[in-house]
Formats: C-alpha cells, structure tokens, sequence
C-alpha cells in the first residue's frame, strides 16, 4: 500500500511531536490545528510555540486550521485529540475522511458513558471495520522524542499489512516502532497507566519512595493484565513496550500530566488547585479512571488502584485514606 502523504488532527504536543516524527521518517505531513494562530505561526515559523517551544519543525510538515485541506489525499489519518472529545471530532471529520485512509490513534482513554476504547469509537463513527484502524502506544514523551531522544513504541492493527507501512512511515534514527496485532491489550496498557500513574504521583506527593512507586507500579500492571485478560487481551502485550514500557515511563517522568497531576494532590492541593497549577489542563486519567472502573466493574474484574483514584478525583476521599485502604484489603495470592 505505501503511506506517502499523512493528515495529524490535533497540534498537541504529542500530535505535533507525532507529526514531527513522521516527517523525519520521510512521509509529506500536514498537521491539522484548531485554532488558526497556532497553524499560521507554525507555518511562519516552523515552531509550535505554544506547545512545542523551541523545537524546529521540518520543512515537509505543513500546517493548518481547515480540516478538509489536512485531509485531502491522506493515506493515513492519525488521531490526536483527548479521548474524551474524540467522538465529537471525528464526527465532525466523516466526511472529509479519504475511504481507504488507514485511521491511527493517539489517544489513550476509554470512552465516558459507552465505555468504548479509542478504536471502537473510530470504528463506530466513521463506519470503517477494525482492520483500517490502528493504535500508537509505548513509552513516549512527547517531550523527548521531539528533540530526538531514542525511544520504541508499538504500532497495534489486526491487519498486520497496515501495521507494516506505518512502521515504515514513522521509523528513523530516533524512533523504533514495532508492529502487534493485539489492538485491545495496546489501547488498555495505554488508558490504565494514566491512572496508575496518578496513584503514583499521590503517592511520590506524600514523600514516599522508590520501593512504594515500585509496588504501584507492578500491581497496577497486574490489575491492567487481569482486566485486559477479562476482554481478550494477549497477556505478553503488557510484558512489552505498550504495557510495562509506557506505564514506567508514565509513572516515573516529571514529564508526565499525570504523575505530575497525582503529585499535587499527594502534596494536599484539591483538584481544582492542581488543574489550576496545569494551566486548566486535566490529565487524561482523572477522567479514563471512572470510565475504566466502570468497565472492570462490568467484567467482574477486580481494580483497586484504579477504584482508589476514582474515589479520590471524584468522591472525596482522601490520598492518606486511599493508601490506608489499599494497605488494609485482605491478605491474598500475588496472582489474585
């Protein structure tokens, strides 16, 4: 098939970075922004000041604030607005969208009311069957890819084809995508560790130390493996780049919104003061955790990381309480 021309629908910092990355990788890009000042300063000065400061853009990534133009004769689409606006925005999109176009997202989250992944809701919305869909997810800060940083990621489609022309479209020096079939796993690793991620910033915000963000960490990922286990998920995905690697790097960086979010609260700021402190921008997990607790709770799956955080953000319980609960749970099998 070949990808040789790519419309990136959000200029995010990790859409622009995407964009970025594909660029470098060879592909004609035309990165799609909402707002047109943020495309025309893009376009003066190749740099996204707003989101990406400092980081020079390639000359074969265009920008723009029209849609259809992003859209025209694009191969590939890539998706990389929140999760939890995907739905109206790709909506408004259908019909610009090109037929064979293969359809990428970026976002990482389940859906709030339908409990849909990223996938199903492109798959739903635009009428297209699973396979001209695929995920990006692993360990990648935005940040550090952008200014060249090595790092992997994993490029999840059932069509095992498309997987590989996108990892040929977005492949060089610096980045190194791998290819899965495993859609469900990926886009799970990549919603629950935004949540995991929080409980470690809660706890890192209390002064808490490395043996208990190593603690969080592993049973969050074993909570992920178990709900992804419930919806068919291959175990080994969450061994790799879109399970472990993505959820260290979440829950480790000051990089990430969201171990940064947690740690607010960790510290006692409510969470209007921490959303405050982000500039208005609430990380992707204090959202994706009710809607990831819901769906465990309709799979009979047992999260308490995630049901803690949930409480948190939005019942108000307190971190010290939360920590104290999740110590308290009764005594069990590492594998339960």
């Amino acid at each position: 098939m070949g990808i040789e021309r790519v419309a990136v629908l959000g200029a995010g910092s990790w859409g622009t970075t995407f964009a970025k990355v594909i660029a470098d990788s060879g592909p004609e890009v035309v990165l799609w922004a909402r707002r047109q000042e943020v495309a025309s300063a893009i376009t003066e000065t190749r740099v996204n000041a707003d989101y990406l400061p400092g980081i020079s853009l390639p000359s074969n990534l265009a920008a723009t604030a029209d849609p259809a133009k992003a859209l025209d004769g694009a191969d590939a689409v890539v998706l990389a607005v929140p999760s939890q606006t995907l739905r109206v925005n790709l909506s408004a999109w259908k019909e610009l969208l090109p037929p064979d176009a293969t359809l990428v997202s970026l976002s990482k989250g389940v859906e709030l009311g339908t409990l849909k992944r990223m996938s199903e809701v492109i798959r739903e919305v635009a009428g297209v069957d699973e396979s001209q869909v695929a995920v990006v997810s692993g360990p990648n800060l935005a940040k550090e890819i952008a200014v060249g940083q090595p790092t992997a990621t994993v490029i999840a489609c059932t069509d095992h084809d498309r997987a590989v022309d996108l990892q040929h479209a977005c492949s060089n020096s610096y980045f190194r995508p791998y290819t899965n079939t495993d859609v469900v796993g990926c886009e799970l690793g990549g919603a629950c560790k935004n949540v995991i991620a929080l409980a470690c910033g809660m706890a890192a915000g209390m002064g808490f130390g490395d043996n208990t963000m190593a603690s969080i960490i592993t049973r969050g990922l074993a909570e992920t493996a178990r709900l992804g286990a419930a919806l068919g998920a291959d175990p080994l995905t969450f061994a790799g780049l879109a399970g472990l690697g993505d959820l260290v790097a979440t829950c480790a960086s000051p990089l990430s919104r969201n171990r940064s979010f947690g740690e607010r609260l960790g510290r006692g700021e409510t969470l209007a003061q921490a959303q405050e402190a982000a500039h208005g921008q609430v990380a992707e997990g204090v959202k994706s955790c009710s809607s990831i607790r819901e769906l465990a709770r309709a799979h009979g799956v047992d999260m308490p990381i995630t049901e803690g955080v949930h409480q948190v953000c939005h019942d108000g319980l307190s971190v010290r309480d939360l920590g104290a609960a999740l110590l308290g749970r009764d005594r069990k099998h590492e594998r339960q």
